[in-house]
């Protein structure tokens, strides 16, 4: 079962697809962690979170998702959980902005982002989850040394 988490197409385009999606979303975690990129940083996030009726424990696991998991990913590491993580996340994010349609607020007309750039990440999610971390990864130097 340990080697199935692990074992990946040797896929350039599957490590391709990891790096950019942990590239994206790490900055997200770090807004939320830390504060960067204008964020808020943990203890404000948390609140934030609290006063949308979020569980404290799920708050958290979000940041973690978007830090540490993010992070993971773009060095390949527990691939598909990671990826699993941020999925559950954007299904989340994604229900929660569904209200406002489909499309992102380019033009600033809406009352907030619509749900196309969490399916870009959702189907990001899959294909990872589905087939690993691609040719590069530390998932696959792992699994190598276990062989």
């Amino acid at each position: 079962m340990f080697e199935r988490l692990l074992e990946s197409e040797a896929n350039l385009a599957l490590t391709f697809l990891r790096i950019t999606l942990g590239m994206v979303m790490l900055p997200h975690g770090l807004q939320k962690l830390l504060g960067w990129f204008d964020g808020f940083g943990y203890r404000a996030t948390m609140d934030f979170f609290g006063t949308m009726g979020i569980p404290s424990v799920i708050a958290f696991l979000i940041i973690v998702a978007e830090s540490f998991g993010a992070f993971a990913m773009i060095l390949g590491f527990c691939t598909r959980p990671a990826a699993l993580g941020l999925f559950i996340v954007m299904v989340g994010a994604a229900f929660l902005q569904s209200k406002n349609g489909f499309f992102m607020n380019w033009y600033g007309n809406q009352a907030g982002e619509g749900i196309e750039y969490h399916i870009l990440i959702l189907g990001i999610c899959v294909g990872l989850i589905w087939a690993g971390a691609g040719a590069v990864s530390v998932d696959r130097w792992i699994l190598d040394r276990l062989k």
